[in-house]
């Protein structure tokens, strides 16, 4: 795993992007924005599920002054989607930390230099937000939808607000597949220090989502490549976290909670691998301290494995082996294997904090 890009750092709201920031979790409500109550019921849902910041579509005047009272009842930075309508951003820049534009659709650039003005006003960053199917018709007619596209809208307007005198900038680089979004983010990343927010676009229901987004952003993440992310998932806002946090947690960028290493199924497995692995999964989820813990389930893999893991237990017929950094502390029935594992995995992190 390549080390991590070293880039600019900005703030949305408390929260840092870039630097030596941690990477940032993302997801964006799927409420009409207008419909205050609605609109912060699922802000919440996404604070509760970890989230580290929200974007909120505005695509209507309505919507832009809902900002205001929006923004009082939460706690998690808010971004602001601007799409066509540039005074909608000048309206919700009054209440956010942070305007996302598309440059593909926002309009002339005198309307962009409204924006950056009222952004400078209240420090706020932009995010410049390319997707390939809406590049700016001067770059779609030369490069068509493709990555090159894609990273020559990027410098343009990146170009363009530096030449306003406005660095504050983060960058995304969205297409619906995930070669061209790869090529687009490997090409631009050497040639700025912006922070890029990373992602997947359109990238369908959860299993399609999680697999499209798994080999972009984990591709990209061990490149080194990488400020904020949003798994982008056709599902429940709970989903986008969990599965953006699985990702940096087994492409090794965060080191967070248990990593369980489980023999797949096959004929040699000797106990009830897929309960137990269930079961430790679920009562070990409040462990936040980074462990290797290992559950096997016959001895072809289970001594290897399990003597490399922190905490592992080794099945055997009818019963198993508990054992501690390779050493065996425990050998019991099948049905007590569980329970004492839970208890030397909760020991073992309590003495590692």
């Amino acid at each position: 795993m390549r080390e991590r890009y070293p880039t600019k750092k900005i703030f949305v709201g408390d929260v840092a992007v870039g630097g030596d920031a941690p990477i940032s979790v993302q997801s964006m409500t799927f409420s009409n924005t207008s419909d205050v109550k609605s609109t912060v019921e699922q802000i919440n849902r996404l604070h509760f599920a970890g989230a580290d910041m929200v974007r909120v579509a505005v695509p209507n005047m309505q919507s832009a002054v809902a900002l205001k009272e929006i923004k009082e009842q939460i706690k998690l930075p808010l971004i602001a989607d601007i799409h066509f309508n540039y005074k909608l951003a000048l309206e919700a820049s009054k209440w956010v930390d942070c305007i996302r534009i598309n440059p593909g659709n926002i309009g002339e650039k005198s309307r962009v230099r409204e924006i950056v003005k009222a952004c400078k006003e209240r420090n706020l960053p932009i995010r410049i937000g390319v997707n390939s199917g809406s590049l700016e018709k001067e770059f779609d007619r030369r490069y068509g939808a493709t990555a090159k596209g894609m990273v020559a809208s990027a410098e343009y307007n990146i170009k363009f607000l530096e030449d306003l005198d406005f660095t504050d900038i983060k960058i995304s680089l969205k297409a619906s597949d995930v070669e061209r979004t790869v090529e687009a983010y490997r090409t631009l990343r050497p040639k700025n220090s912006y922070p890029f927010h990373l992602g997947v676009t359109e990238a369908g229901t959860i299993f399609h989502a999680t697999v499209k987004s798994a080999i972009g952003l984990g591709t990209l993440l061990l490149d080194g490549i990488g400020d904020t992310m949003r798994v982008s998932i056709t599902g429940e806002l709970e989903e986008e976290i969990r599965v953006a946090k699985a990702i940096l947690k087994d492409s090794g960028r965060v080191k967070d909670g248990l990593n369980i290493i489980s023999c797949p199924t096959c004929g040699r497995i000797e106990a009830d691998l897929v309960s137990a692995v269930a079961e430790v999964e679920k009562r070990t989820a409040h462990i936040k301290t980074p462990m290797d813990v290992s559950v096997m389930g016959c001895v072809v893999n289970a001594i290897g494995e399990a003597k490399n893991a922190d905490v592992a237990i080794a099945y055997g017929k009818g019963s198993g082996l508990i054992m501690v950094k390779g050493e065996i502390v425990a050998k019991l029935p099948e049905n007590r294997l569980v329970d004492k594992f839970v208890e030397e995995v909760e020991k073992f992190a309590e003495n590692k904090r």
